[in-house]
């Protein structure tokens, strides 16, 4: 009998694509309109993402323009942006919103580094868990006597596979993040 790892494989995805989110929201002296994704305004009473309530446009590759479709709005995303951790102070001619990003310094460049690696072995962590508990279950089947310790072995050893294929995914995407950090 073979053990079913499907859930298990769909959270470890869950927790790639966690990833791929928190280092979209990483800027890294280029306009990516995804830095923007956390930022909540007020809106009608609700808490709602920029997205929801303004068009952001990337014009040129240091700036990004956001028009909120309801004028009124204006200052409540000015104020979002002052206060989240994007460190860029918007411009505000009325109409549009205008955020510029600065080069970005080599120091700068190491700390965000630093950040997207505290990322990366956070969800290395998560999958790591993920497969705990998947041992947890292959275990409690050959307590139960639905599997062979031989169906055992090779269900814990499938595991560790799809752990190191899926670890293997965070290295890839780290390394990619981290050169388009250090791009000049």
């Amino acid at each position: 009998m073979s053990v079913d790892f499907k859930e298990f494989a769909r959270k470890m995805d869950k927790t790639l694509e966690h990833l791929e989110d928190e280092f979209g929201a990483v800027r890294a002296g280029r306009a990516n309109p995804k830095v923007l994704d956390r930022i909540t305004v007020e809106y009608y009473g609700q808490d709602t993402a920029l997205n929801g309530v303004a068009n952001i446009s990337s014009p040129d590759a240091r700036t990004l323009m956001i028009q909120p479709w309801d004028s009124s709005l204006m200052k409540a995303i000015e104020k979002a942006i002052l206060t989240s951790d994007l460190g860029i102070n918007p411009q505000n001619d009325g109409k549009v919103i205008r955020l510029i990003f600065p080069q970005l310094t080599e120091e700068r460049r190491k700390d965000l580094t630093k950040q997207v690696k505290k990322y990366a072995e956070d969800a290395k962590v998560a999958m790591r868990n993920i497969r705990r508990d998947g041992m947890d279950y292959v275990k409690k089947l050959k307590k139960n006597s639905e599997i062979t310790e031989d169906d055992q072995k090779k269900a814990e050893k499938d595991l560790q596979d799809l752990l190191d294929k899926y670890i293997k995914k965070v290295d890839e995407t780290l390394a990619a993040k981290e050169k388009e950090l250090m791009a000049l």
